[in-house]
């Protein structure tokens, strides 16, 4: 047996399980989502039909709802991605030697690992109307005024869940942003130094470049964490009151088990799916043209 048969062998041997993992786990799942989008199935009968593009004319046209989750979805996105330079910011600093700087990227980053579920309890708490401790603060410090139903409240409901999810994932963004921090050479800065750039000039001209790749990944993440937005609010507040803090996902979760129309809910994530797609492929070329 030749050398290069035995590459060929061993290369073989090596990706078939991965490979095998990512067509069972990825790619069959996506091809039966998007042919279970063409069809009426009702998620538990033995016999579906389809019926084309359908689901898709219906969710267009016939679904103003389910554009309303979209929109709330998108002041997830929005909101973060302007939270976003402080985040960068929160990491520059703590890739300074600080007193403690362990224990505040350990604090920072423990939201991330709390599960989602507790979080959303743990957030109904101290929203709560009765006794909870948001308002009894505001209560304390003097600003009754400001007292209100956070949870029930059309106007600001959004607005408080995207507070838990600035809490629970700003903090790995936060430790990403780091990471790339941390493999800038130091003499990059010395360099700078030498050329008489001032703190700001070096993290406008090193630091920014030096960590381009690592905010690429955190607006991709955005974007998938904005739009994929949908164990906070079904927890909290069940997508109410009414339907005004309802997600594209969660709008796409209560079709499909509570309403039984697993096809049209198929069609909403494809939707979904194809939406991820175009602004992170937008969000990626903006940057490469900025950077180039």
């Amino acid at each position: 047996m030749t050398y290069k048969r035995q590459q060929n062998i061993v290369i073989f041997t090596f990706l078939l399980i991965p490979v095998s993992l990512l067509l069972l786990l990825l790619i069959y799942p996506t091809f039966q989502l998007f042919r279970y989008s063409l069809t009426n199935w009702d998620g538990y009968s033995p016999t579906m039909s389809y019926i084309g593009l359908s689901n898709f004319q219906k969710i267009i046209f016939d679904f103003p709802d389910a554009w309303k989750a979209l929109m709330n979805n998108g002041l997830y996105f929005i909101i973060h991605l302007c939270v976003m330079p402080l985040e960068l910011i929160a990491a520059v600093l703590l890739n300074r030697t600080l007193k403690g700087s362990s224990f505040y990227r350990f604090t920072i980053l423990m939201p991330y690992i709390v599960n989602g579920i507790a979080v959303a309890f743990m957030f109904s708490y101290i929203y709560s109307p009765m006794n909870g401790p948001l308002n009894e603060l505001l209560k304390a410090v003097g600003l009754e005024s400001w007292i209100t139903s956070w949870m029930g409240n059309r106007s600001i409901v959004n607005y408080s869940l995207v507070v838990v999810s600035l809490w629970r994932f700003s903090g790995v963004h936060v430790v990403l942003m780091l990471a790339g921090l941390q493999s800038i050479s130091s003499e990059l800065y010395e360099a700078a130094k030498i050329d008489g750039a001032n703190f700001w000039q070096q993290q406008w001209y090193v630091t920014l470049p030096g960590v381009r790749r690592v905010i690429e990944i955190c607006l991709f993440l955005n974007v998938i964490g904005a739009l994929l937005q949908y164990d906070i609010p079904l927890v909290i507040t069940g997508g109410g009151p009414g339907t005004a803090s309802s997600t594209f996902g969660l709008f796409a979760i209560m079709t499909a088990f509570k309403h039984n129309n697993y096809g049209l809910a198929s069609a909403l994530a494809v939707i979904l799916l194809l939406i991820i797609v175009v602004l992170s492929t937008v969000q990626n070329w903006l940057i490469r043209e900025k950077g180039e």
